[in-house]
């Protein structure tokens, strides 16, 4: 009678599991979700060893215990349980235990960003030591520190996600080790004899890790590639390549699928499109572009403007599902390195078939903008085209055409002069209106990195933006909005490029700040974009309004990917996403996808992505995005270290362009390297940090370092392996006082203050 009563129970329980049908779908002989076996734990209010799991369910046959004990391993595996000694499953929240990936940091410590968010886990370098930067863990609240941070002890790793590093390979005493190229990871990686590979003392090398690190034990690893010496020509890009995991070589199926495609559009392809290959749609990019995906044509009409961009279809040769598609998700972006790319599609697409080259027939999705003479987008829509770019011209080229007015060049292109003034006649108009809308233009300063022989640095330049660099990004702002109200009126999933406005803690620091200068941010506690703009308006003659746009630019959150429309703060659009470059950017991919599904009648519901899918991509699009800059970061820093090997001892004018607790970085006036001036380099003071004021202040002398003073520095240092530079400071150029605070001592003289 009792065997018969637990039966039932038991049956009861399974009839209980909301997901039954679902396993059912998925397995021949399903068993519990793991929704309902956390539900069940939730329910007794304790662990409970597998026998126990299985009898309270009724299993008892073989195939029900062994996918049982197959399910709770993956479950542990994936944070979702944790057993303990006595080999009971407890669910993770229910034991106070947090799960998230780890954070190392360059001096041995780490931080766990919780999976659930909220506030980081400290872990201490005893607990970094059996651990690699973006593992992923559990780990249990241990306390609080002296700075009242929440310290961590780790319980279990549930993933392991460094299986190669790029490093200097060293042979000392006959010992061998690898020195990760990547800073967060703090373990050398002992290499045993028999597997070093061929590799040489000095030389810079990938290693398998063999064995991961222990507590009592280091990481075990051995020589994959030995990449060649320290200082061979392009090694920089190499380091980084293989330090951020960059895919770099394209897989067999990949090779396979491109290679059915010749160098012109098949005929088959150009038919049941809108034709404009009449049209004289230019080409406008810088002189070294190799890949061309965006083109632009503009003409009057009688109440305003009518515009065209035209954008590679790139959707039309990358099928979803395809190898080449995986293959350019998992990549999402192309990656551009000084004279180097490593491309999201192969070079038979990016710069063949789907790069808009003059005088050849090209695919294209186009947005027709219609614009009033206010500036107003009236009304616009989207076709599949075919089109032949009746030029390539450059940057330069066009603001000589239209700035100067060079003669030679308006007769070699008079065809094309009438339609580009044009255009030069609607972007002062958008400009006027992006100025009403109120969106954030900073006056920041891109450089180019120029080599000589030998791929050794000649110089580094400043890149100047021209008319015609606005004029163009104008025009892609113009279709990405079009874009973006087309899919949101049509409620498709989409990835929107969302950049949030700047969060409370931020705000109040920028306006201690401001308030310091006898500035004020408008807006209370969520100013708009037109607020910071207000206040760019307003230091245009300042001299320290460098220091101030530097302020308002880092209060500001990244930019993302996201399936939610939450508005572009920068650019004051309420909806925006990116269209323009699907030869480099995924989720301009994905868009074209959604707007070619509407363009042929269909619905949300029966699209090939879910606003799931779209959250998922998001988030990997947006790293992608953040790894391709790390590694140019990485690749740049490189050089400009190098750069400077041969001026140690060298003396330059600079301006502090960050402030810190551990010191002052500088860059080197019309030179663009930056460089440290450690606290401890200051002299003849104890600084103090003021983080509101950005800033550093003597204790005694009351001498202060901000940002945007200028400075002459000494270069001291240069470590080309921490990609480090250090400064030593000779004299400020301009003095900075605090305000005069009850019971302070007279000011100390001005002399003392330098």
């Amino acid at each position: 009678m009792k065997t018969k009563s637990r039966t039932g129970l038991a049956g009861r329980r399974r009839s209980r599991d909301p997901h039954a049908k679902r396993e059912a779908t998925r397995y021949e002989r399903p068993i519990a979700s793991r929704e309902y076996l956390m539900q069940l734990l939730e329910e007794q209010g304790m662990p409970l060893g597998m026998e126990t799991i299985a009898d309270l369910l009724g299993y008892s046959e073989e195939a029900e215990l062994e996918a049982l004990r197959r399910r709770l391993n993956a479950m542990e595996r994936d944070g979702q349980l944790i057993r303990n000694r006595r080999q009971g499953y407890g669910l993770v929240d229910k034991l106070d235990l947090v799960r998230g990936r780890v954070v190392g940091h360059p001096d041995g410590f780490g931080f766990l960003v919780p999976e659930e968010g909220g506030d980081d886990l400290y872990l201490p370098p005893r607990q970094m030591r059996a651990l690699f930067h973006d593992d992923r863990v559990v780990a249990r609240v241990t306390g609080i520190d002296r700075r009242g941070r929440r310290e961590g002890a780790v319980v279990e790793v549930l993933e392991r996600n460094t299986q190669r590093v790029v490093g200097r390979f060293y042979l000392e005493s006959g010992v061998s080790f690898v020195v990760p190229d990547n800073k967060r990871i703090t373990q050398d990686i002992a290499i045993p004899p028999d597997l070093r590979g061929g590799a040489r003392h000095g030389q810079i090398v990938t290693a398998t890790i063999v064995e991961q690190p222990g507590k009592r034990s280091r990481p075990i690893g051995q020589v994959a590639e030995v990449l060649g010496d320290h200082m061979d020509p392009g090694m920089e890009i190499d380091i980084a390549i293989r330090s951020h995991e960059l895919p770099l070589a394209w897989p067999a199926a990949v090779e396979h699928e491109v290679g059915r495609y010749g160098q012109d559009v098949p005929k088959a392809a150009k038919q049941g499109r809108t034709d404009l290959r009449d049209t004289p749609l230019v080409t406008i990019d810088g002189e070294d572009a190799r890949d061309f995906d965006d083109a632009v044509y503009c003409e009057r009409t009688p109440k305003g403007w009518r515009l065209l961009v035209a954008i590679a279809d790139v959707s039309h040769y990358v099928q979803p599902g395809s190898a080449l598609d995986e293959e350019a998700a998992a990549r999402g972006t192309s990656v551009y390195f000084p004279e180097r790319v490593i491309p999201m599609l192969p070079e038979v697409l990016s710069n063949g078939l789907c790069s808009i080259n003059p005088e050849v027939d090209r695919l294209c999705m186009v947005c027709e903008i219609y614009i009033s003479q206010e500036g107003k987008i009236t009304r616009s829509r989207f076709m599949e085209g075919l089109m032949r770019s009746h030029a390539r011209l450059t940057y330069d080229e066009v603001a000589s055409i239209l700035v100067d007015r060079d003669s030679k060049l308006r007769k070699r292109h008079t065809g094309l002069v009438s339609h580009l003034e044009e255009l030069y006649r609607l972007y002062k108009v958008l400009q006027k209106l992006r100025k009403r809308r109120g969106a954030i233009d900073f006056d920041t300063t891109e450089t180019r990195i120029v080599f000589g022989s030998e791929r050794k640095i000649e110089r580094i330049v400043p890149v100047e933006r021209n008319d015609a660099h606005r004029i163009i990004e104008e025009c892609m702002i113009a279709a990405n909005v079009c874009a973006a109200r087309f899919l949101t009126r049509h409620r498709m999933p989409t990835l929107y490029r969302v950049h949030e406005g700047p969060k409370a803690d931020k705000v109040a620091d920028l306006r201690e700040f401001l308030g310091e200068l006898g500035l004020s941010l408008q807006g209370g506690e969520k100013p708009a974009a037109r607020h910071y703009a207000a206040v760019l308006d307003q230091i245009h003659e300042r001299p320290d309004a460098h220091l101030i746009q530097t302020v308002l630019l880092r209060s500001l959150q990244q930019a993302q990917y996201s399936p939610e429309n939450k508005g572009h703060f920068g650019l004051a659009h309420e909806q925006y996403l990116h269209f323009t470059s699907p030869i480099r950017r995924y989720p301009d991919l994905l868009v074209h996808r959604a707007i070619r599904h509407v363009l042929k009648g269909g619905k949300a519901g029966d699209f090939s992505y879910d606003r799931g899918y779209m959250h998922e991509s998001g988030e990997h699009c947006s790293m992608t995005e953040r790894r391709a800059d790390e590694a140019t970061r990485d690749a740049v820093d490189w050089l400009k270290c190098e750069y400077m090997l041969d001026r140690v001892g060298e003396m330059y004018n600079g301006i502090i362009t960050s402030v810190t607790s551990f010191g002052i970085f500088v860059e080197l006036q019309d030179i663009y390297v930056e460089g440290l001036v450690h606290v401890t380099a200051l002299k003849n003071d104890y600084y103090h940090y003021d983080h509101a004021g950005h800033r550093l202040c003597g204790e005694r002398t009351r001498t202060i370092y901000r940002l945007a003073d200028k400075v002459r520095v000494k270069v001291m240092r240069v470590d080309l392996d921490e990609r480090k530079i250090d400064f030593e400071l000779i004299e400020q150029k301009s003095v900075l006082r605090r305000k005069k605070r009850k019971g302070q001592k007279k000011s100390v003289s001005r002399k003392k203050r330098r």
